[in-house]
């Protein structure tokens, strides 16, 4: 049986190409661009490339590189995915820029003709290939009298304007400005003085300038700072600009890459760690490889290198910030913290700089952890935010300090802590604790107010809360609603058992029954007014109004979750105390 060839169908290929492999039909020039940037090199360097317009739709880019020979167009030209030239030509070097040996394909997003005028630098007369998006190809003399090759395109309908002067002189621009031989687009050159972080000037003013100016024309912020960037493994040099406002950690701005000068795309993700989006960088790299569609980076060992390397970079200039300029590291973390303390998280410099640096919210205050250790010996931290903020007061009044930990990573950073200075380690704060601080009434009182506390008992009973009366700061708050872990976790597994089947409700009773000593806490505070004049009712049906009302506004200041009995009971507290008012006007309190 003789073997047979695949029937290959290009509109089918262009098809796939254009959908799955390009983002963009922009990225023709790209690739012609590279096909005779790497023929001038196959030659040896010190030719240029021109690139022609017509206006109407036509395109010519010239090179003086290496050529092809008719035996090379035959066997190169017509392959689809043949990549033997890399190696016959050289092409397999590390100083080529290409990896594929489909890129001139990319031509058919904008054409359905290709026609390429090649002369060998290696001897024999100019070929001319000319190739159709339906899969037909013709090869014949051409005429060409030095070596090189010219490339022609004929715009397909709908195409014209991505060959259009203004559009070619722009994709020119973008994707070849810094190569190092000359580009020209209609005898103006597009090319620079190569990458700007390497032409800028030595004095460190001028150059942090020049950088700056630069950062402005290509991103459009003012950096915070300007960072150079080196990775002699990957061959990359370039700088990252430090973003002057706040940006989310969800923000992917992604990266200028280039590849051997010529830009792989403007948004490249992967390149740096992932915490480090406060930075935007541009960077040209010699030996990391591009992806197929070469608008992104092949995830390989050298680029989790790279990744790393820089990481590092970032790490030591944020060190070096915090040694020398500490008001400008300030200024810093203000507007990043959240990156710093993602590499906090892993790393023990970061952890010192966020300690002794990094405002954390308190119950004295914003302050450091340092300056808050200092302050607070015995201090506490919660990993709530809204249990900080129902007992920042309370606990600061009693001189238990308090540190927010309900932030993104500020827990993980506060128990982190210890690994750098067990004495730096903050206890996480029990509610219940809090209490133990609270001042005890004379026995006198508490006698008197042991009628007025059975009462007040048999009102929240239902519940699930005990009643208590102590004297604690601040004065101005009439009642605390405290639960601990313990009891939180009892009340958690009755919730469950009231959900469950008969089976699951008898388990979870028999846990429950083991924290049945657990109770929430309705603290009335006795330095209150207020709650000094309900402690003084004598009326049981008063009593049971006043102290739900009082149970209710524990609940809601101190943001605790209301259940259905806990809504309830707020709702007919305020009835009763306005049915009431409205009743006995005179006896109001």
């Amino acid at each position: 049986m003789a073997d047979q060839a695949f029937q290959v169908d290009l509109r089918g290929v262009v098809d796939l190409l254009s959908r799955h492999l390009y983002s963009s039909p922009r990225v023709y020039l790209r690739e012609l661009l590279q096909n005779a940037v790497d023929a001038i090199t196959a030659r040896g360097g010190g030719g240029r490339v021109r690139i022609e317009t017509d206006g109407a739709g036509t395109l010519r880019v010239h090179d003086d590189g290496v050529g092809l020979t008719e035996e090379e167009v035959h066997r190169l030209l017509a392959t689809i995915g043949r990549s033997s030239k890399r190696d016959e030509l050289g092409f397999a070097r590390h100083d080529f820029l290409g990896q594929f040996g489909i890129g001139l394909l990319s031509a058919f997003l904008v054409a359905d003709e290709i026609e390429v005028v090649t002369r060998s630098a290696r001897g024999g007369p100019a070929v001319t290939w000319t190739g159709y998006a339906d899969g037909r190809y013709r090869v014949g003399p051409g005429r060409r009298e030095e070596a090189g090759t010219t490339v022609t395109l004929r715009a397909r309908p709908g195409s014209a304007e991505l060959l259009a002067p203004a559009t070619v002189a722009e994709l020119a621009r973008l994707y070849g400005s810094l190569l190092p031989y000359a580009v020209t687009v209609d005898g103006r050159e597009v090319t620079g003085g190569g990458p700007p972080w390497l032409a800028a000037h030595p004095d460190p003013v001028r150059r942090r300038r020049e950088l700056a100016a630069y950062c402005r024309e290509l991103f459009g912020f003012e950096p915070f700072d300007v960072i150079d960037l080196q990775v002699p493994q990957a061959g990359l040099t370039g700088v990252a600009f430090v973003i002057p406002q706040q940006v989310s950690p969800g923000a992917r701005g992604g990266h200028r890459v280039y590849l051997k000068r010529m830009l792989l795309a403007e948004s490249v993700e992967g390149l740096l760690p992932e915490w480090a989006f406060f930075v935007r960088c541009v960077v040209d790299a010699t030996e990391l490889k591009p992806t197929a569609g070469r608008e992104a980076l092949y995830e390989d060992e050298l680029l989790e290198a790279t990744r790393e390397a820089l990481g590092e970079r970032l790490r030591q200039w944020l060190v070096q910030l915090a040694e020398t300029d500490p008001a400008r590291l300030r200024g810093f973390l203000r507007l990043h913290h959240l990156g710093v303390k993602a590499m906090a998280l892993h790393d023990d410099e970061m952890l010192r700089i966020v300690d002794r640096w990094l405002e954390f919210e308190t119950s004295d205050g914003p302050m450091t952890l340092a300056e808050f250790r200092r302050r607070h010996p015995e201090g506490r931290y919660t990993p709530d935010v809204d249990e900080f903020r129902r007992l920042s007061a309370v606990s600061g009044a009693q001189g238990v300090g308090l540190v927010n930990g309900g932030y993104v990573y500020d827990t993980e950073i506060i128990e982190r802590l210890r690994r750098i200075d067990p004495d730096a380690a903050l206890r996480r704060l029990d509610p219940a604790e809090l209490a133990t601080s609270f001042g005890v009434l004379d026995p006198a009182t508490e006698l008197a107010l042991r009628p007025f506390l059975a009462a007040a008992q048999r009102a929240v009973d239902r519940l699930g809360c005990e009643v208590v009366v102590r004297d604690f700061d601040p004065a101005s708050l009439p009642a605390l609603y405290l639960t601990s872990r313990a009891a939180r976790h009892a009340a958690e597994l009755e919730e469950a058992r009231e959900q469950a089947d008969e089976l699951w409700a008898d388990v979870l009773g028999a846990l429950s029954g083991m924290h049945a000593a657990e109770r929430p806490q309705l603290i009335l505070n006795h330095r209150n007014p207020l709650t000094r004049r309900i402690t003084a009712l004598g009326e049981e049906g008063l009593i049971e109004v006043a102290v739900q009302a009082l149970y209710g506004q524990a609940l809601l200041l101190g943001r605790h979750p209301l259940r259905p009995a806990d809504a309830a009971v707020l709702n007919r507290s305020f009835l009763g105390l306005l049915d009431w008012a409205v009743h006995k006007p005179g006896e109001g309190g």
